[in-house]
């Protein structure tokens, strides 16, 4: 695409394998299959025709993210969100993190306690 000069918001991709190729591979309705991928490329060309280049704009993003929830996913996240250098906030509405499993007296497969 960039060495033909055009944007890459420009491409209209047909996957005529997985939509023809592979599922019509019967003798009896190849024909079918054949006609099938011509209207599918048809298709394709004529969107294409209708593609508009999109201006693409650069916007300054700070490394903060904002969780609500302090259960298991929500602990989760900002711990792996943390890790990858992003400073973290965690809502929780209750007086304790941990979600449901804080309210669990064990937990299994290792019958460990939740807490």
């Amino acid at each position: 695409m960039k060495e033909a000069g055009l944007p890459q918001r420009y491409l209209e991709f047909v996957n005529i394998r997985e939509h023809c190729s592979y599922v019509h591979q019967d003798p009896e309705i190849r024909d079918k299959a054949d006609n099938k991928a011509i209207e599918l490329i048809k298709a394709s060309v004529s969107r294409a025709r209708l593609l508009e280049d999109i201006p693409i704009k650069v916007v300054p993003v700070k490394p903060v993210a904002l969780i609500i929830g302090g259960g298991i996913a929500g602990l989760s996240a900002a711990i792996d969100l943390g890790d990858a250098g992003y400073k973290v906030y965690l809502i929780e509405k209750n007086t304790t993190t941990g979600g449901r499993m804080s309210q669990l007296d064990r937990t299994f497969p290792t019958d460990d306690c939740s807490i």
